[in-house]
């Protein structure tokens, strides 16, 4: 069985050093709920080098295509109506809003000048606010960048990140806590995707209190170069990140963090898995069903899933490219690849295949 290797890194930002913590409901993310039909959003590229947007049933079916300018990374559903949301991949200078039915566009928003998003963003729970995380790439500047919907998308707020290079963010299941992953690492547009600080990376996973701004809880990794890039949350409370370790190649530290009543610790899945993963994690999701958590690295070309509580892998697979994750209704999860492949994995169910499709999956499913 995996060590869990557990670390003493709250860092508290309420007043008095009080350790936060935060009580979970139990209501089931829309990804994986039964009512309606399901559906799966991507960012595809497309043969030819154009790019698109594409949306899929759980068994593969391409549903419809909407070109996009460039190349996009990862989106969100606003909730309460039949809209998606896509942003360019990093640097990105804009991003989409689609019909969900149909994929016909609806508005193409462009980023404040001086800034640029990083691939993500999340809705408040009443669909109404949009949070993208972006960064001031001139100073290095982290910040999640507040936009109304029912206001055409017209920016109404910007909220401090305090740390360099902020990458994917949810909401919390108290609808009010988004959960960012900092990752630390510093790049500007003028020097393409080139890593600026390695040596002076701070990354954290951050919690930021949706109305306010305010910082309410910080937590660091336990290396300075473990770039905390994806975040996910389970019913109830549970906080997953994944980290893209930035040092020597030979060296496997661990790759997943979990938080939890007021504690931050790191999992261990194992010296086998973690050289399977090869130091990078793309995607992590928690399903909304059970206690399982899935992730994907396109470096190491595996896919698995493992307990959320124990730490222990349970299935695991190798698929070339892959990246994207997402939970099926009824307990398993949906993995896709750059390479045009979709497949099912789960507790008890092997990898499976799906579908493969003459297109390109960028890093995730919505």
């Amino acid at each position: 069985m995996p060590e869990l290797t557990r670390r003493s890194l709250i860092k508290a930002a309420l007043a008095g050093g009080a350790v936060i913590t935060l009580t979970g409901c139990s209501m089931l993310p829309e990804k994986a709920s039964s009512k309606g039909v399901q559906q799966y959003t991507g960012a595809i590229g497309l043969p030819g080098g154009n790019f698109a947007v594409g949306a899929i049933a759980p068994d593969g079916t391409m549903l419809w295509q909407a070109p996009v300018s460039t190349r996009c990374h990862s989106g969100c559903n606003r909730p309460g109506t039949a809209e998606v949301l896509f942003f360019e991949r990093r640097p990105g200078w804009s991003f989409y809003v689609l019909n969900s039915k149909t994929g016909e566009r609806l508005h193409h928003i462009k980023a404040a000048e001086g800034e640029h998003f990083v691939g993500h963003g999340v809705f408040s729970r009443d669909g109404r606010f949009l949070y993208a995380t972006a960064s001031r790439y001139d100073p290095g500047e982290g910040i999640v960048a507040v936009y109304d919907s029912q206001q055409n998308y017209q920016r109404v707020n910007t909220f401090e990140l305090h740390g360099t290079g902020p990458h994917q963010l949810t909401l919390h299941p108290d609808g009010r806590t988004l959960i960012v992953g900092l990752g630390g690492i510093l790049t500007h547009p003028d020097y393409d995707r080139i890593k600026l600080n390695l040596d002076s990376m701070k990354p954290a996973l951050v919690l930021v209190d949706s109305q306010s701004g305010a910082t309410i809880g910080r937590f660091s990794p336990s290396h300075h170069q473990l770039s905390t890039r994806h975040v996910d949350v389970a019913p109830d409370g549970t906080i997953y990140a994944a980290y893209q370790y930035q040092g020597p190649a030979h060296e496997l530290p661990p790759l997943i963090a979990r938080y939890s009543k007021g504690r931050y610790e790191e999992i261990d899945l194992g010296e086998s898995v973690h050289r399977k993963l090869g130091n990078y994690i793309a995607s992590i999701v928690a399903h909304p069903e059970n206690d399982l958590v899935a992730i994907a690295s396109p470096i190491g070309g595996t896919a698995l899933v493992f307990n959320g509580r124990s730490g222990k892998v349970l299935e695991q697979a190798s698929i070339a490219d892959c990246a994207g994750v997402e939970a099926l209704a009824g307990g398993d999860f949906l993995v896709s690849s750059g390479r045009g492949k979709l497949v099912r994995i789960g507790k008890g169910q092997p990898a499976r295949e799906i579908a493969s499709m003459p297109v390109q999956w960028d890093h995730h499913l919505v």
